[in-house]
């Protein structure tokens, strides 16, 4: 199930579950090289003082997601866009590098500029090139004092994006029924997993080892020096909370001021963190279904209480998995591709009326509303190719967790899943398996984010997240440790909290990054 962004909006499939990162304290320069390290220092070294060549931005590529080039930013100012080279591996600083991309909007009032002000909006896979300039409005108080600025991670987009499948294929993979129902359809499902997993090492084994969470963490640090920052600046949302966490383990000196927004629970395994999201997405399902139901006949869907809304929704995927409806074109829409369009639309209350109008649509036998959110989730542009992110988020996800769970154990947990949820849960317990075939080995079941010595961390949860859930916001400031995480809760629907244009949450935001307010511990907005 997806971690990122509600900004983003960027997100794995439903069936596919969300691993958790580990950490692994390891200094920029280190490694070794056959003539006793000292070539590799001196080459660390040219890494954190090369100059980027900034450029105006062009249209972002198929792998980052298609779409026009950015629009100035409000007063005319325009984006700029670059590159900047990071080791391949950190053991061999001396060895291949990977060129990662950049955006940068420069602060309004260069006088009283702070830094840059670094952005990951989550996935993990989410192109933040292509993202940032979408956000501009959200962001634009923070330019007054902040260069505002977002990059694609490693194996993202046009930063060595992992490659696997190509688009005809990844259009069936992602038609595959995620919940088999039969030994026929469960060797089907393990075959495709199979199939994506030596797709991926076919096209992209050397870079698979290194494209976790640890390296990027190490390549934000060498981003904070490139950009001349003596400390980090950074705004993380979802899985850029998890990145967030992991580099103020590694670095906790560097940190300067950051904020955690729809945070992830670094506590849990990725059994753990998948149990959580399933209870999440249907939680924010069943307060869907009740707002429905207070509307009245204003409401499109039938039922007079959430369950009876939630078991028609039940019963309608039921249909489809039985018969497939017209979609879009020639595609048609079938059960797991509504129930991705559905978790889709629960990432903001925004979608919440789109989200009623597609299951009204697809129940009079019209699917296209829906399948173009599950689309929009597996990152298919409107030419018909694929984004990377989906590739991306399998990729970092498997590096990070070392769960490689069986068909057989997979199996066994499904009636705990189920009774999680009894829309996602299905879904999400198959999505155990995603790593199952992966040709590379992960590092732990859980990240290190403790952070002794670093300054306040400011972490926000909001009480109807789905793929968040608000219980990660204490457990990661609990992780931190103590003096670091700063608790703020946004009583709210949806996938991150500052976006929502809440003003007591912008407020509070606001004035921590750009003045250096930490507000209350335990503070409620919303």
């Amino acid at each position: 199930m997806p971690t990122s962004s509600a900004a983003g909006r960027a997100a794995s499939s439903a069936g596919r579950a969300v691993s958790l990162a580990v950490a692994v304290s390891v200094l920029l320069a280190a490694g070794c090289s056959g003539d006793g390290g000292g070539n590799d220092r001196d080459r660390a070294q040219d890494l954190a003082s090369q100059e980027l060549v900034w450029e105006a931005c062009g249209p972002p590529s198929e792998e980052q997601g298609n779409g026009p080039a950015p629009s100035p930013l409000p007063g005319g100012a325009e984006w700029e866009c670059s590159s900047m080279d990071v080791p391949l591996d950190y053991d061999d600083p001396g060895g291949d590098t990977v060129s990662l991309a950049l955006i940068r909007a420069r602060a309004r009032d260069p006088d009283r500029r702070i830094g840059s002000l670094i952005f990951n909006f989550g996935g993990p896979g989410g192109s933040g090139v292509a993202t940032l300039p979408g956000f501009a409005e959200s962001f634009e108080t923070l330019r007054a004092r902040y260069d505002l600025v977002s990059f694609d991670p490693r194996g993202v987009g046009d930063s060595a994006g992992v490659e696997c499948l190509d688009d005809e294929q990844l259009q069936a993979y992602f038609a595959e029924d995620a919940t088999p129902d039969d030994a026929a359809e469960e060797q089907e499902f393990v075959d495709g997993i199979a199939a994506f997993s030596d797709a991926c090492e076919k096209h992209s084994g050397k870079e698979l080892p290194y494209v976790g969470t640890v390296n990027a963490a190490r390549d934000m640090d060498l981003m904070r020096q490139v950009l001349g920052d003596d400390k980090l600046y950074y705004f993380g949302i979802s899985y850029g909370t998890e990145l967030g966490g992991v580099y103020a383990h590694l670095y906790p000196k560097n940190v300067g001021r950051a904020v955690f927004d729809a945070v992830v629970d670094p506590t849990k395994n990725m059994e753990q963190g998948a149990l959580g999201q399933a209870r999440g997405f249907q939680l924010a399902l069943d307060n869907f279904a009740q707002d429905c139901v207070d509307r009245g006949e204003a409401c499109l869907l039938p039922g007079a209480t959430a369950n009876e809304v939630v078991d028609w929704i039940i019963a309608l995927l039921d249909r489809l998995e039985q018969d497939p409806i017209s979609g879009i074109g020639l595609r048609r829409l079938n059960a797991t591709q509504a129930l991705n369009g559905i978790a889709q639309t629960l990432y903001s209350k925004e979608y919440w009326p789109l989200l009623e109008q597609g299951l009204d649509e697809a129940d009079g036998g019209s699917g296209g509303l829906l399948l173009a959110f599950s689309d929009s989730l597996n990152g298919r542009n409107e030419n018909g190719t694929y984004s990377n992110i989906q590739a991306a988020n399998t990729a970092i996800n498997c590096v990070d967790s070392s769960a490689r769970y069986t068909l057989a154990q997979t199996k066994a947990k499904l009636p705990e899943f189920r009774a999680a949820s009894r829309v996602f849960g299905d879904a999400m317990g198959w999505g155990l398996m995603s790593c199952s075939e992966w040709p590379v080995p992960g590092l732990a079941a859980t990240p290190d984010v403790s952070a002794p010595g670093a300054p306040p961390i400011l972490v926000i949860g909001t009480t109807g997240d789905p793929a968040t859930p608000y219980e990660g916001m204490r457990a990661m400031a609990d992780a931190l440790g103590g003096g670091v995480g700063v608790e703020l809760t946004y009583e709210g629907e949806g996938h991150g909290a500052y976006n929502t244009g809440d003003t007591c949450v912008m407020r509070a935001v606001d004035a921590y990054l750009l003045d250096g307010t930490v507000p209350e511990d335990g503070t409620t907005c919303g």
